[in-house]
């Protein structure tokens, strides 16, 4: 299929601009209902979409498609995905929409060692600098709060939660590498879009919903929007433009998590809090993203200069 760089950078933008701004509405509803239940819609919203998108196609999964390794890699894609969708909903009842979000980065660390031990792939020297810069960035962004670390308290749980988001995200990522070969991107998603609504259905409290205010309501319908928009952009963009430079932009997440925490408390500092960080926080936070995207596109760079 012929390939369209620009639809493909946009769609990229998309998925990176929804991820972004996602914690901020994310943190509005949390307060008001619990993640059990905000997760058990997200995915239901998102299965639904998909069940209709591929209905209407004609690429829905077949039942021929399962066999004992399928099952035994869904079962644990589930997990990954549910697991990274319920800390960092929760990390969110703890500490800055920022914060959850400058963790991102490490599930692309993540996979790369997965792909070192398990697949037997080489780490190149761009991916290297790439993760040295990432603690970098890491320590600079906590610079002002590790005494915070010495004890468990409610801040260093939510970090806790945000890096175990990440951590555990990495069991998806492996999940969806070894069933790509049975299935297609978008069908793997409903799969793990349905286990996971399975997973949270008996944990969620509908009745929660009308407790939300009008506000809350709009931030609420933006969260299970924010899922199929942004894994259909970043799918689709996948198709359209090359790995690498799809991932270079969608690393940008976290600076528009930290773009859209000053404009929106600049535009409503009622509903929401001013983002309390100093200089060299956000540097650090330039720093984990540069270095995500060195990783990502790296190796083009090096291999032009040598």
């Amino acid at each position: 299929m012929p390939q369209n760089p620009l639809l493909g950078f946009f769609l990229a933008l998309t998925a990176a601009i929804s991820w972004g701004a996602l914690p901020i509405a994310l943190k509005k509803v949390a307060t008001i209902v619990s993640v059990e239940t905000i997760v058990f819609y997200r995915f239901l919203v998102a299965a639904s979409v998909l069940l209709v998108v591929l209905g209407w196609k004609k690429k829905l999964p077949k039942l021929s498609q399962f066999n004992p390794q399928v099952i035994t890699w869904f079962v644990l894609g589930v997990i990954g995905l549910a697991g990274n969708f319920f800390l960092y909903n929760s990390s969110l009842k703890y500490v800055e929409p920022l914060i959850s979000q400058v963790f991102s980065p490490v599930s692309s660390f993540g996979m790369m060692l997965v792909g070192i031990f398990l697949f037997k792939e080489k780490l190149g020297i761009h991916q290297k600098i790439g993760l040295i810069l990432l603690i970098l960035g890491l320590g600079l962004f906590f610079n002002d709060r590790f005494a915070l670390f010495l004890h468990l308290n409610i801040y260093s749980i939510g970090v806790l939660m945000s890096f175990g988001a990440a951590v555990i995200w990495v069991l998806y990522g492996l999940a969806q590498k070894i069933l790509i070969r049975f299935f297609t991107t978008q069908q793997i998603l409903l799969l793990m879009y349905v286990g996971c609504v399975g997973v949270f259905m008996p944990m969620s409290v509908p009745q929660q919903v009308a407790e939300l205010t009008p506000f809350a309501w709009g931030c609420f319908i933006f969260c299970c929007l924010n899922t199929p928009i942004a894994y259909g952009a970043y799918a689709e963009a996948l198709n359209q433009w090359e790995v690498s430079k799809v991932s270079v932009v969608v690393t940008v997440g976290p600076l528009f998590t930290l773009l859209f925490s000053h404009v929106i408390y600049w535009i409503d500092p009622i509903d929401f809090a001013h983002p309390e960080f100093n200089t060299l926080s956000y540097i650090g936070a330039f720093v984990s993203v540069f270095g995500a995207m060195l990783a990502a596109i790296g190796h083009k760079l090096f291999r032009k200069s040598a």
